[in-house]
């Protein structure tokens, strides 16, 4: 693309020596000339046709001189549109005023084409540059704002109305997602099965960024639509298993726990698929990370069986699941938060809301990393169960 230059002066015989000098570079495609006799009239072009690159301008002109229309370019804040001024050597004091308030060279007269060519080159390639690093600025933003979308979908995915289901009040339940990048790979969800059983689950896929967040997408909706056919959590993990094995790509995997709660009852049966265990905190007991079987994470090899395990949640009881963004958060001493913090964290805040749980052991953990950078989606569900 050419690059664009207004000679701005009231000498005549200036367009014409312009134009035979650079003659070969206007052929060529390489410099485009336009010519305007005084500062008003440039600064006319200038507004009707944008996209100059280069503004070589005389200073001692009629109606508009060369430092007002220094001024006027200035106050269009591109940076990618140098001036170039050009005057008598005699006019120094001038020349010195026009490069104090931004002009990018100066050239005087007579002047010598081989010096101007050379000056011209050197704006042409500071252009270059500024106008690459506003492309690549646009691209930068333009990513961002797809990211924001990204993030305001994914965001959308996840349910967030608390209390979900108040016409029971067997069960209180609230939950949070932090991710660590624009988008994550962390999901909770929760449903009713049937009019007895509640669904709960919460997940962790092992990347992060854009390529997680579609896979999450796809896990929750599997693992939903699974889930809500009524199967034992054993089934539902293994069915939603073979169908993430055929989706995954590049390896992608989703650590899941998955749980179904007896609403009158408070019967819980879970399974695990790879997944940190969950805390269980017991009103009139100790608080203590939940018996565990081991299971392999989703989407890793079709075909394989679940366990289940079970408990019995008393009126008062609760449970706290979370990703390992909690479990493995570091602080600027790169040491782990880890299960014990957490474990006492969980003691901490016994007996009350899972809101108000769930922000306690917030608080701790942002107490302990002390400003260190989040590296991790960090995910957590509290329900407790009110009998």
């Amino acid at each position: 693309m050419a690059i664009k230059i207004l000679s701005v002066d009231d000498e005549q015989d200036l367009e014409a020596l312009l134009t035979q000098y650079f003659r070969r570079k206007i052929r060529k495609g390489e410099y485009e000339f336009s010519f305007a006799h005084n500062g008003l009239e440039a600064l006319r072009m200038m507004l009707d046709h944008p996209d100059f690159d280069i503004i070589l301008s005389d200073i001692n002109m009629p109606e508009m001189d060369g430092l007002t229309l220094l001024t006027k370019i200035n106050e269009m804040r591109n940076p990618a549109l140098k001036c170039i001024i050009v005057s008598a050597y005699g006019d120094m004091e001038n020349i010195r005023t026009a490069m104090n308030h931004g002009a990018f060279d100066f050239a005087t007269k007579p002047i010598d084409m081989e010096d101007l060519e050379r000056t011209i080159e050197k704006a042409v390639e500071q252009i270059s540059f500024i106008k690459e690093a506003q492309k690549e600025h646009h691209q930068l933003e333009e990513i961002q704002y797809d990211l924001n979308v990204a993030r305001e979908i994914q965001q959308s995915i996840l349910p967030k109305q608390f209390p979900p289901f108040p016409q029971y009040k067997q069960f209180d339940l609230y939950a949070t997602m932090s991710a660590a990048k624009a988008v994550g790979g962390d999901f909770y969800d929760f449903f009713l099965v049937d009019d007895n059983h509640l669904g709960f689950t919460i997940a962790d896929v092992s990347d992060k960024g854009i390529p997680a967040a579609i896979f999450m997408a796809i896990s929750r909706t599997v693992i939903r639509a699974t889930a809500l056919r009524q199967l034992s959590p054993a089934v539902c993990m293994k069915e939603s298993n073979d169908l993430l094995c055929r989706e995954s790509v590049n390896g992608m995997f989703v650590t899941t726990f998955y749980a179904i709660l007896n609403i009158h009852t408070g019967d819980v049966v879970y399974c695990n698929g790879g997944h940190n265990r969950p805390v269980w905190i017991r009103k009139n007991d100790k608080v203590s990370l939940l018996p565990m079987t081991g299971g392999m994470a989703l989407g890793v090899v079709p075909g394989l069986a679940y366990k289940e395990q079970s408990l019995k949640l008393e009126a008062g009881d609760s449970l706290f699941l979370y990703t390992d963004g909690i479990s493995e958060a570091m602080n600027l001493r790169n040491e782990q938060y880890g299960d014990i913090r957490l474990v006492e964290a969980c003691s901490s805040v016994k007996n009350q809301s899972p809101k108000s749980m769930i922000e306690g052991i917030s608080e701790s953990v942002q107490s302990f990393v002390n400003g260190a950078t989040q590296s991790d989606d960090i995910t957590m569900l509290a329900l407790t169960y009110k009998g």
